[in-house]
């Protein structure tokens, strides 16, 4: 078992792949609760998991991250994977224990050549023969074979140093410790913590950038963690046919930076926002030389350090352009600091908003980099989209301060935001349609079957796919829980009185409950329509201004507009293709027949169409 930090990094990158197109999570829904929801581990002691998992941040985030990128700097990338063989190689007896332990010979028969050959040719483990020679490893623990024994995990817990457990696991990775020889011996009982040093040197950037994206990491954890952990091999029999757009969403999951070290040539930007008096962060990647910068703007509920954003500006970077990357205007980091209103939903406000702070994003760079950037381009995606096609209509109307770009770049944006609600909602609520005798089983076998996908190494006979329900209840519940972190941090600066639960920061799971259960229409009608109305915005505004077509003549008079979007996104009615065809000319507009909703956003052809939306700013 390793510490806090592999633990995070572990759990984070199942919930971060599995549930998005960033990571999300779930709680146990309340007793009447009308929205299909997947079993969790029981949490009873939340406030104090809770405080262990701040403790044990603050030890990744504060001691671990920066001495990481000296231990890399001094010790070479050799001499570490030398080390994490020797400490796998020291712990053989542990696992040749359990292995027998659970009646696993031929695992036992495998590590015990592992470990001959390790320890003679691989001279004391510090280099590994075996893995050439094929000999397969086999890993056990005693977490395993109490599994194996019957103990079924009862309670998600949060260990000091070593992160995510459960009941069964923490108690067997007092086991585990007590198998390790080396931890009887004076000074040698210091390999242990030494070796899960190095290993963690290599994974702290992405475990810090996992955690700072995603609104809730510790309850991201907890998802993770039970299905992750699930013992055996899901149902794969497909139940029904498939539905295409949202399976070839799930391509998306895969989108992000080639060279895993990208984000270490980034550097961070703290901006003042005058309209709130709060800083807010933004991310950039500059050229050595005058260059053109692109602004870009994620979709619902994303971090400006999403695996898409940053698969964006590697690819923007390579190609010669400076990058600043944002984050959502529905994300709890743009809502706390650069939002001037309670919850977000008007695209006036909004998009404002979001202008209002890459202007002061632009000023800090400027000032810090006279004479770096030539022209400027805005590009988005999704939610994203949606702003930048906003901003660019209310160009020629804006104040002077606010900054003028050269190209606004829009890909998958929804025209009509509540009609993208309807669709989520319904996509949630996919699994009603199964029978309520085996529905509950059905929903956890979907989340089972979407962590062996993207876990399961090993080769298998049948293909992992998912039903047409499967699919859409897997994006609809992604959608769902960024909404939950939407209402949850909006009603915990300013809250409105809508939900009967009091609003905690260290146990959320009894609010976070109540608020899984409101769709995307409750939040538009129960919260934010009553918000607006004082405001002196009626029902009937909000609802014109959530629909692109209110900009019809703006959009079609905008000439620095690109628009690239899949003919099958599911966020798109048949109408609204035919009138992007209308407003836009086909020199401005690129309509692929397929790819769902961002799932080929990762292909050649987009990436060449991106690039070519581009073309002209250098």
């Amino acid at each position: 078992m390793k510490p806090v930090v592999l633990g995070v990094v572990s759990c984070l990158l199942v919930a971060c792949s599995s549930s998005s197109f960033h990571s999300q999570v779930l709680s146990n829904p309340p007793a009447g609760s009308v929205t299909p929801f997947p079993d969790v581990l029981n949490d009873a002691g939340e406030p104090v998991n809770r405080g262990i998992w701040v403790v044990n941040e603050g030890l990744l985030v504060g001691v671990i991250h920066p001495t990481a990128k000296v231990y890399r700097t001094v010790v070479p990338s050799r001499a570490r994977e030398s080390i994490r063989d020797f400490g796998r190689n020291v712990t053989y007896p542990g696992r040749v224990v359990n292995h027998m332990l659970q009646g696993r010979w031929d695992g036992a028969g495998d590590e015990t050549k592992r470990f001959v050959a390790n320890t003679t040719v691989g001279v004391a483990g510090f280099f590994d023969p075996a893995t050439k020679w094929n000999i397969p490893k086999s890993d056990a623990n005693f977490g395993q074979t109490f599994g194996t024994w019957g103990w079924k995990q009862n309670s998600y817990v949060v260990l000091p140093f070593f992160g995510p457990s459960d009941d069964r696991s923490a108690v067997g990775l007092v086991g585990d410790k007590l198998s390790e020889p080396l931890n009887y011996y004076q000074p040698y009982n210091l390999v242990s913590p030494t070796v899960t040093y190095n290993q963690l040197t290599d994974l702290s950037e992405e475990a810090k950038r996992l955690l700072q994206i995603d609104a809730d990491s510790y309850s991201s954890s907890k998802v993770a963690w039970t299905y992750a952990k699930k013992e055996g091999v899901p149902d794969l029999k497909m139940h029904g046919s498939i539905d295409l757009p949202t399976l070839q969403t799930f391509s998306a999951v895969k989108f992000g930076p080639k060279d895993h070290r990208f984000i270490t040539k980034s550097r961070d930007m703290t901006v003042k926002i005058p309209a709130t008096g709060r800083k807010i962060k933004s991310t950039y990647w500059l050229q050595s030389g005058p260059a053109p910068l692109v602004y870009i703007n994620p979709g619902l509920t994303s971090h400006r350090l999403s695996s898409m954003s940053l698969g964006l500006a590697e690819q923007l970077y390579n190609n010669g352009y400076s990058v600043v990357t944002t984050t959502s205007v529905f994300h709890p980091e743009f809502m706390s600091t650069a939002s001037t209103s309670a919850l977000p939903v008007y695209p006036t406000v909004d998009s404002h908003d979001l202008w209002m702070g890459i202007t002061e994003i632009d000023r800090a760079l400027v000032k810090k980099y006279p004479d770096r950037f030539t022209k400027r381009a805005m590009l988005g995606t999704s939610m994203g989209a949606f702003m930048t096609l906003r901003i660019a209509a209310n160009e020629k109307e804006s104040k002077s301060e606010l900054l003028k770009f050269d190209r606004y770049v829009a890909i998958n944006m929804p025209v009509e935001i509540t009609h993208g609600f309807k669709k989520l909602d319904g996509y949630v609520n996919a699994p009603l349609k199964w029978p309520e005798a085996e529905r509950q089983a059905r929903i956890n076998n979907t989340m089972h079957k979407a962590g062996y996908a993207l876990l399961n190494k090993k080769p298998t006979q049948q293909q992992v796919l998912f039903d047409s329900e499967e699919s859409k209840y897997l994006i609809g519940l992604v959608f769902r829980i960024g909404l939950r972190d939407i209402i949850y941090d909006s009603q915990s600066r300013e809250n409105f009185g809508i939900l009967r639960t009091p609003v905690s920061s260290w146990r959320r799971e009894p609010v976070y409950n109540e608020i899984l259960d409101y769709s995307f229409n409750d939040y538009f009608e129960r919260f934010a329509v009553p918000y607006y109305k004082q405001k002196g915005i009626s029902e009937g505004k909000l609802e014109r201004d959530v629909d692109l077509r209110t900009q019809e003549s703006k959009l079609r008079a905008q000439s620095k507009i690109r628009v690239i979007t899949n003919q099958n996104d599911f966020l798109l009615r048949s109408s609204d293709v035919a009138w992007l065809r209308s407003t836009f000319p086909a020199s401005r507009l690129t309509i692929f027949p397929e790819g769902g909703h961002l799932g080929n956003i990762g292909d050649e052809k987009v990436q060449k169409a991106i690039l070519k939306s581009l073309d002209g700013l250098k």
